[in-house]
């Protein structure tokens, strides 16, 4: 097994591993342990209780952060006519149709989200074998299959993130970075955790909140209780 750097073995020294710590604690030592040279992502990790198996339980979406990501995001639209300039004044990195879906078949990726008109779909289903493994393809339950372009830029821009249940069971989702304030870390974390709540499905039965934790990108994991959330 790979040895822990020094920094992340300093940092870890600070967590008390048998500890479920309240949010605002998790957050404000997540920020203590996030001690490399540049400004960490702080993520989050909830362990939900659902069958990732069972296709009425799966859960998956976007939400708004309060407080953004701290990262502006670069978004390519596939659009046309009107709805092509909407997105350009929306402030679109890229907007375009066949130009850009031949730029991606020749391996062109400098983009981090795809917003697409569904009369494009037909087309940028094509890519599903380039996209689909990165996680970029366009889905109308995140939104990013729409007519509104102007409000799916605009949201995007400002911080909306995507989450999905993995085959484990688990979602993982940014909330910002290291450098946040504490009181806008823990808005995002309540923003992430209610939006997951309301998808709760149905025919889930027992525990939801499984287990939560936050980790910052090169620092150790940090339980938080998930008992207030049940």
């Amino acid at each position: 097994m790979k040895q822990k750097g020094k920094k992340y073995q300093e940092a870890a020294k600070l967590v008390d591993r048998s500890k479920l710590y309240n949010a605002k604690e998790a957050v404000e030592l997540v920020k203590q342990t996030a001690k490399a040279n540049f400004d960490e992502t702080v993520e989050i990790a909830v362990r939900l209780g659902v069958d990732p198996r069972k296709n009425d339980q799966q859960i998956r979406g976007a939400v708004v952060l309060p407080n953004g990501t701290g990262k502006t995001l670069r978004v390519l639209v596939f659009a046309k006519g009107e709805k092509a300039k909407e997105a350009e004044a929306a402030g679109a990195d890229f907007v375009g149709e066949q130009d850009y879906i031949n730029k991606i078949n020749q391996g062109w990726f400098d983009f981090d989200v795809i917003v697409a008109t569904p009369d494009m779909m037909a087309e940028v289903g094509k890519l599903g074998r380039v996209l689909g493994p990165k996680g970029l393809m366009p889905n109308p339950k995140t939104g990013t299959v729409t007519f509104e372009v102007e409000k799916a830029v605009e949201e995007i821009k400002a911080g909306k993130v995507e989450y999905r249940l993995d085959k484990a069971g688990n979602v993982h989702c940014p909330i910002g970075k290291a450098s946040f304030e504490t009181d806008k870390l823990v808005e995002n974390f309540d923003s992430i955790i209610d939006t997951l709540a309301k998808a709760k499905p149905a025919s889930a039965k027992g525990t939801y909140f499984k287990n939560i934790a936050l980790t910052s990108t090169m620092g150790p994991g940090i339980k938080i209780n998930p008992a207030p959330y049940a």
